[in-house]
């Protein structure tokens, strides 16, 4: 061959071979780029019931606030079952599609006051978790709980100083979990909080405390889109002022946050009405324990325990006002956390309100478009909001439970 030819040739093949591995580059540059995960609407109808890991990785002092002074321990601080696979498949066996998973990082699990780094072997762990979850095509929803209140209690607290040293410690953590979690698939949510100063709803009167709360969600939002990968269309979680339904219906405009996804946000509350019901442990001052809920389980040998408000048809009402707020304008909404005490055995009426009201919430969450999440401590004595014995993989409240079964069937998911 002569040698013009010969170079020529050469040069062809180099231009094909420069050609191909182009080619492969924008190929490869292409992976990582994410697909859009599937958004709010679309995941939603898939997440009910679901279930909260109460007690667990959100448990322990917030005299450990910024140290890493709980450690691994911290999981077993306020119950004494360590969170296993198999746990998790007993969840999935008894038909829930979703589980919360509640957890400190500041209070506990931080390495470095200033950076707020968290503790790599607490994340792993609550990564394991997470893990066996996905493994069951179970939903995750993953939050920064109370963590001490180093922010969930500062809402009284709207000066600039504070909102920013708030919002700078919510960017660092939050930046973190996302990038250990980015590609994960859409059976992972986040949520950036948890029950904004549910200890004073009257704080959520004085419009500055909403707008410190739209503030540290518009950074919980942007610390999570900026780690890129799946994070970039993620479905977050949005907690309403007090996770309350009234005033989050009220004095809530989730619209005033900003988000480059489309459609991949949702928005929370939590169901614990009425508190005599469903949380009073000792006669107060201002009202009794209720042990009866609901039509035909008032007991008229003990009037002082039977539900006077805040049943059936007030209950359906509530959730028709998420339903008319939120999700009617593209915004599924998550019942972070509902629930009833199971006060006593052998007196049938009560067992029979604690059915009904499980029933009751999950028929009428769902058919607003509501996910809802019931709570639980894993504690097995009385009273107790409890459904699942995790030490001996069994159901400790069957009322609760046949109630949510039964409230799942009878609904209907809005078109």
């Amino acid at each position: 061959m002569r040698k013009e030819s010969m170079m020529k040739c050469i040069s062809e093949q180099m231009h094909g071979w420069l050609a191909v591995l182009t080619v492969l580059m924008l190929c490869t540059a292409c992976s990582r780029v994410s697909a859009p995960l599937p958004d709010a609407q679309t995941i939603a109808p898939q997440m009910y019931p679901g279930w909260n890991l109460g007690n667990t990785f959100e448990g322990g002092d917030n005299q450990n606030l910024f140290t890493n002074g709980a450690g691994l321990a911290g999981e077993t601080a306020w119950q004494d079952t360590r969170t296993t696979r198999e746990i998790i498949g007993y969840v999935k066996s008894l038909g829930f599609r979703s589980v919360r998973v509640p957890c400190a990082w500041v209070m506990g699990h931080v390495t470095d006051s200033v950076e707020l780094t968290v503790d790599p072997a607490w994340m792993s762990r609550i990564r394991e978790v997470v893990d066996w979850c996905i493994a069951d095509s179970l939903y995750v929803i993953l939050n920064d709980h109370w963590d001490g209140g180093w922010l969930e209690n500062s809402f009284n607290r709207t000066d600039s100083a504070t909102v920013t040293l708030n919002s700078a410690r919510l960017r660092k953590v939050w930046t973190q979990i996302a990038t250990e979690f980015r590609d994960y698939d859409h059976h992972l949510l986040f949520a950036g909080l948890n029950e904004p100063n549910n200890n004073d709803n009257s704080v959520f009167q004085n419009k500055a405390s909403i707008d410190a709360l739209i503030t540290y969600e518009q950074t919980f939002i942007d610390a999570v889109r900026s780690t890129g990968g799946n994070n970039a269309s993620r479905v977050l979680v949005l907690q309403g002022p007090s996770t309350d339904i009234d005033i989050t219906w009220k004095s809530y405009d989730v619209e005033r946050l900003h988000d480059t996804a489309s459609g991949a946000l949702m928005v929370e509350v939590h169901y614990y009405t009425p508190w005599q019901f469903c949380g009073l442990e000792e006669d107060a001052s201002w009202g009794n324990k209720w042990y009866y809920w609901g039509v035909g389980n008032h007991n008229p040998a003990a009037p002082e325990r039977n539900c006077t408000y805040a049943e059936e048809d007030f209950l359906a009402g509530q959730f028709a006002k998420l339903q008319a707020k939120f999700v009617s304008r593209g915004y599924p909404v998550i019942i972070g956390e509902y629930g009833t005490q199971w006060r006593m055995t052998g007196d049938s009426l009560h067992n029979a309100s604690v059915r009904a009201f499980h029933r009751a919430v999950n028929r009428s969450a769902v058919s607003n478009g509501c996910v809802p999440f019931v709570w639980g401590t894993n504690y097995t004595g009385f009273p107790a909001m409890t459904v699942i014995n995790r030490a001996t993989l069994s159901v400790f409240n069957p009322h609760a439970m046949e109630g949510i079964r039964e409230g799942v069937a009878e609904a209907s998911w809005p078109e």
